[in-house]
């Protein structure tokens, strides 16, 4: 049992535990190229949460990990099979209860840890701290935390290099050979301002790309997703444990 993962705890432990940050996991279930599963952001989301709370665990910081969101936004995913889509307004439904559990239990640190890129949830937060002014809700996704070049040769954001690194670090048994995974080319908008990025519209995935990857895998390793793992929960560990040591009421400098 890990004292910090709220779906292997127990009542007798856990009636005189104090938690200072409640971390809820929110991933995505949809196609990742021909090689990786569906539940790639799920995996990734259990595992970095698990792994940055022990960091934060083991320093001292009282977290909970919370069972993981396996549904995300894939509004731009309609037409590939079985691609899971949450509505935003069904998402903040979900949000919005998750919070007035913690705000009625007295845990008013929420870091909702994204693993999906068509999950956002700044709007919602901002809702959320309208409501509950007692809680301290952020949001991080774990993809964004590091400067992926520093591990990764190919680019891309959707069963690329470094998703499927990770992944044969962590389920490698889930992974079907290189050779069978389609290469993730993408392609761009036309317009300049969307593909320069200051500009923004929804792509639909699969006027994109034909085999639902962006990014080419092939260069892909357990040993380059073990070592960007390591390093992503060592960050995210000790921005849990400032998150529990920090007043919210003198959170600025």
């Amino acid at each position: 049992m890990r004292p910090y993962i709220l779906a292997e705890t127990n009542w007798k432990d856990l009636k005189n535990t104090t938690v200072e940050v409640a971390i809820l996991p929110w991933g995505a279930t949809e196609a990742h190229n021909y090689h990786m599963p569906y539940a790639t952001d799920v995996i990734e989301a259990d595992h970095i949460a698990a792994e940055a709370a022990r960091v934060a665990w083991e320093q001292g910081a009282k977290v909970m990990v919370l069972p993981t969101i396996p549904f995300g936004v894939n509004t731009g995913q309609t037409d590939i099979l079985l691609d899971m889509n949450l509505h935003p307004s069904t998402q903040l439904a979900i949000l919005k209860d998750v919070v007035e559990v913690l705000n009625r239990q007295g845990i008013h640190k929420l870091l909702l840890l994204n693993s999906h890129g068509g999950n956002d949830f700044k709007t919602m937060i901002r809702e959320l701290g309208v409501r509950y002014p007692e809680m301290f809700i952020c949001t991080c996704s774990w993809f964004q935390v590091l400067d992926k070049k520093q591990y990764f040769e190919e680019s891309g954001d959707h069963a690329d290099e470094m998703e499927t690194s990770l992944l044969l670090h962590l389920r490698p048994d889930l992974v079907l050979p290189l050779e069978e995974a389609g290469d993730g080319s993408a392609k761009k908008f036309k317009v300049k301002a969307l593909r320069e990025g200051w500009a923004w519209a929804e792509r639909k995935w699969s006027q994109v790309t034909a085999d639902t990857g962006v990014g080419d895998p092939s260069k892909a390793t357990a040993e380059k997703g073990k070592k960007y793992f390591e390093d992503v929960t060592q960050k995210i560990g000790g921005f849990l444990v400032e998150l529990a040591q920090a007043d919210t009421k003198d959170i600025y400098e």
